[in-house]
């Protein structure tokens, strides 16, 4: 049977490392404000985590956390990715023609399921917040309150994706305007920037 206390608990550690300024939830934001192919990309993301949650409460985080090898190297990737977005962001910011009539051009459905996997698996922080994180602490429950966790950590991803993909259109007003975008993008810019730099530094320091 399962726990009602054990579910919540993976519901609510689940959401709080979930809800931060991130690549991820960058993306997510403006592909809603945007009203572009967001439900495909919110159950992509929503999906991986439930997928990454799962192999963690499984008893993967073990392995990856003893792998420093597969951390650096994903951290690698991320970090290039990270900075060519980074640079993109900035790049439509400062481009008068990247703005027509207070909307951008929506990336085509490959492009942006693409770039959301990118986002997801090039993160080493995903790996390390899911599979290890919330991986390890399901060695406090057995059984069927262990799956009872799992089930609660998933159903944060979908509940905030899903949120946050379709309620970004309730600041559609705000965004009528391409001085908005520009800003928006000169955030995300600075979000990935930061991002990117972080990863440098765990390479450099590891």
């Amino acid at each position: 049977m399962f726990s009602i206390s054990a579910a919540l608990s993976g519901l609510f550690l689940g959401a709080s490392l979930i809800i931060a300024i991130g690549a991820q939830n960058a993306f997510i934001l403006r592909q809603g404000l945007l009203r572009s192919h967001v439900f495909v990309l919110c159950l992509i993301c929503a999906l991986s985590d439930a997928l990454l949650i799962a192999a963690g409460v499984a008893g993967l985080g073990t392995l990856v956390s003893q792998s420093p090898t597969l951390i650096t190297a994903v951290s690698l990737g991320g970090m290039l990715f990270l900075g060519t977005y980074s640079f993109m962001a900035f790049r439509r910011a400062l481009h008068p023609g990247a703005i027509e009539a207070g909307t951008p051009e929506p990336l085509g459905l490959k492009a942006a399921v693409a770039t959301c996997l990118a986002f997801t698996f090039l993160n080493p922080h995903v790996y390390l917040d899911t599979v290890v994180l919330l991986g390890s602490l399901s060695a406090a429950y057995h059984g069927a309150d262990r799956l009872a966790y799992g089930l609660g950590a998933a159903a944060a991803s979908f509940i905030w994706f899903f949120g946050l993909g379709y309620g970004a259109r309730l600041l559609q007003p705000v965004f009528a305007k391409p001085a908005a975008w520009r800003v928006l993008d000169v955030l995300i810019g600075i979000v990935m920037a930061l991002l990117a730099i972080s990863l440098g530094a765990r390479v450099l320091t590891s």
